[in-house]
């Protein structure tokens, strides 16, 4: 591969790690799961009508936060959560149209209703449909095919990916996924979706500050909602000795001030509610975090084509590379991939494709570049069949 780089990786300090993640109900990521829902249904109404994902671009949302009073035992949406979808999608097809309109409606709806238990999406949520048609260029960009139906990039993008997680990004994730994986209607009810997570290791030393909307229809008094924050307070220990620390300090709604009743309540379970707005792209990347002391790319992969935009796809397949280099050779400890596109090129030929290893034991990295370079190639030429992965929701993006 002529666009291949091999290189080491440069020792770092890492005496300090700071690694967050924001949860399903948070509003940055309530904004990437309806961006992506909205690309997955239209991708899923083009292929039932006309047998292929036309072009699209549904990868700019906006949550402007409601009003809420938020009591125990109840409380009240006096004005709804307001959603701007955004973008540019094919709506027209010779005579035939396309209710492009009813599809944001309806994916978004759908999603929040599996994923935010105590919100009601038609009586808290207004969501506004800012769609427009595809430009001609673009269009005409996504349509041509070359070398065996292989799309050209829509974009001149970079993607990047690292592997293995670290111990701390490994810990933030699961706290998270834990505590938004339970029967969320007969596991602690009143946890609402809005988790925040934020770690930070200073040596041996990890700390991490939680912030959880409680819902209060679920909750009788103060008692009861610091029992609730103490539970979950036990569960993150529990996850954090399981994963070897053992010591680490954790706050959960450190920002409370029970004696004056100045807590994070809320009726939904999400600050969408009252408290703030979100956005496409703010949150995590597409390895569901957020983690400043790493690479990351700045691309909003949700809500992006999944045919032709390198934004959405290099990300995925760096991240692919970097764990595949990990877990195929033993002799890496870790890696970092960078991908980066040129526009109107085949997808499957990125620009420049550099890859950073840690070996072990001193090995040469150099002696290893044959190995790594047929495991990248792999994962390239596997991008035309990501298509039907990015459709059904296989690839987790936020």
């Amino acid at each position: 591969m002529d666009r291949l780089v091999v290189s080491a990786i440069e020792p770092t300090d890492e005496t300090a790690e700071v690694v967050e993640r924001k949860g399903l109900g948070h509003p940055d990521t309530i904004c990437d799961a309806l961006a992506e829902s909205f690309s997955r249904a239209l991708s899923r109404e083009y292929r039932r009508r006309f047998g292929d994902i036309l072009h699209h671009n549904v990868d700019k949302a906006l949550l402007w936060g409601g009003r809420a009073i938020a009591k125990f035992g109840g409380g009240e949406v006096i004005s709804p959560i307001n959603v701007y979808l955004a973008g540019r999608a094919t709506s027209e097809v010779g005579a035939e149209r396309i209710p492009i309109e009813d599809i944001a409606i309806e994916s978004s709806q759908a999603w929040l209703r599996a994923n935010i238990h105590a919100l009601d999406p038609e009586r808290h949520v207004r969501i506004n449909v800012l769609t427009r048609p595809v430009s001609q260029d673009l269009q005409m960009l996504f349509a041509h095919r070359e070398q065996g139906n292989i799309a050209l990039c829509n974009d001149t993008s970079v993607g990047v990916g690292h592997a293995p997680l670290s111990p701390l990004e490994q810990l933030v994730l699961a706290v998270e996924k834990h505590a938004n994986g339970r029967d969320r209607c007969r596991e602690m009810p009143a946890w609402g979706e809005d988790i925040k997570v934020m770690g930070v290791r200073c040596g041996n030393r990890v700390r991490l500050t939680i912030a959880c909307a409680m819902i209060g229809r679920y909750l009788t008094d103060i008692d009861d909602y610091l029992s609730q924050t103490a539970a979950l307070a036990d569960l993150v220990q529990t996850l954090a000795a399981e994963r070897g620390f053992p010591a680490c300090e954790v706050d959960v709604n450190s920002a409370d001030r029970p004696s004056s009743a100045d807590i994070y309540l809320t009726v939904t379970g999400t600050s969408a509610e009252a408290g703030d707005d979100g956005q496409v792209g703010r949150g995590n990347r597409v390895n569901g975090l957020i983690t400043p002391c790493q690479s990351m790319s700045l691309e909003a992969a949700a809500g992006k084509n999944p045919v032709s935009h390198v934004g959405k796809i290099y990300n995925v397949v760096a991240r692919q590379i970097a764990e595949s280099v990990v877990t195929e050779l033993s002799e890496i400890a870790r890696a970092r991939c960078f991908m980066v596109s040129r526009i109107g090129a085949l997808v499957t030929s990125p620009a420049t494709v550099a890859i950073n290893v840690a070996a072990r034991d001193g090995r040469p990295v150099a002696e290893l570049r044959n190995q790594i370079e047929a495991i990248a190639a792999d994962r390239i030429n596997r991008i035309p069949a990501l298509v039907d992965d990015f459709v059904t929701g296989n690839i987790e993006l936020f």
